[in-house]
């Protein structure tokens, strides 16, 4: 949230100041979420804004058609029908990808380099965000057909599905996890890299900030540039414009990150040439 403050500022905005900011926190529960977008909307709020959540914006639109929506999502915002074009959005949506579409792949890539004895993989997803869970179930049943895996899908959106998510794992003898892009995983990156290190489990994830928590590996768009862009936005529209003048921004580049202390707790060897292709190695 420091980086969606800093945008809003860079608009020319500051909470408390020149704008009131009413938050609204599921906690990682999903079902809440239309009652929240509900209460903003009879608020009469003038944008709403949906940082690093497709429940959330999915939510916002189901529940508005007029008050400005700026949303951060990982998906392609035309594939889950949030937008009709990328340069003109149209309707009353607009906001920032950071391109996690088509990445899920990659990083079960780079889980296979990790742990290249492994004969199965798995992705978790969080089965209260449906329109997330499909295109990431799709990305990984190809990538590991591609890679010659078999491919388990754990689910999790609370605490104690982590845990059981987690022994289920060890059960198995996969080789490693990969993490769906979804709101709940992201506000825990901590308990997740302690559940990876205590059951011995190579996770990858989207953030760097899942890295310096303690996680192996992050691969994807930086979070600090998607919560910046998104306040940048937000402060736009509090100014007058329109989201269909706004093109939805893509974050496109994208960052590799690999904690070494984790990989000795693991007792992993990385490969040499993965270790130079990090943009950061935490040790």
């Amino acid at each position: 949230m420091q980086a969606f403050h800093l945008g809003l500022g860079e608009a020319g905005y500051v909470d408390g100041l020149n704008v009131v900011i009413e938050y609204r926190w599921a906690d990682g529960r999903n079902d809440l979420l239309p009652a929240l977008a509900a209460d903003l909307v009879r608020r009469r709020v003038t944008v709403i804004a949906t940082p690093g959540s497709t429940p959330a914006t999915l939510a916002a639109k189901a529940a508005t058609s007029t008050i400005p929506i700026v949303f951060w999502i990982g998906g392609d915002p035309i594939e889950l029908g949030l937008v009709g074009s990328m340069n003109r959005p149209e309707g009353n949506l607009t906001g920032v990808t950071t391109l996690n579409h088509g990445l899920v792949a990659k990083r079960m890539e780079l889980l296979h380099e990790v742990a290249a004895g492994t004969r199965a993989l798995a992705v978790l997803i969080n089965p209260t965000s449906p329109a997330l869970s499909k295109i990431t179930i799709e990305e990984a049943q190809a990538a590991a057909r591609g890679l010659g895996l078999e491919l388990l899908i754990l689910e999790a959106s609370t605490e104690r599905d982590l845990d059981r998510a987690f022994a289920t794992l060890v059960q198995v003898r996969a080789g490693g996890l990969v993490l769906g892009t979804d709101a709940f995983f992201s506000s825990r990156l901590e308990l997740i890299a302690a559940l990876s290190v205590r059951h011995a489990m190579p996770t990858v994830y989207q953030f760097r900030e899942f890295v310096t928590a303690g996680g192996l590996i992050g691969y994807g768009g930086s979070l600090a540039e998607a919560f910046r862009g998104t306040g940048v936005y937000t402060g736009r529209i509090l100014s007058g414009e329109k989201p269909v003048d706004l093109p939805v921004q893509q974050v496109t580049k994208l960052e590799l990150y690999i904690n070494l202390q984790t990989a000795k707790a693991l007792k992993l060897q990385l490969p040499l040439h993965l270790i130079g292709r990090a943009n950061e190695v935490v040790d």
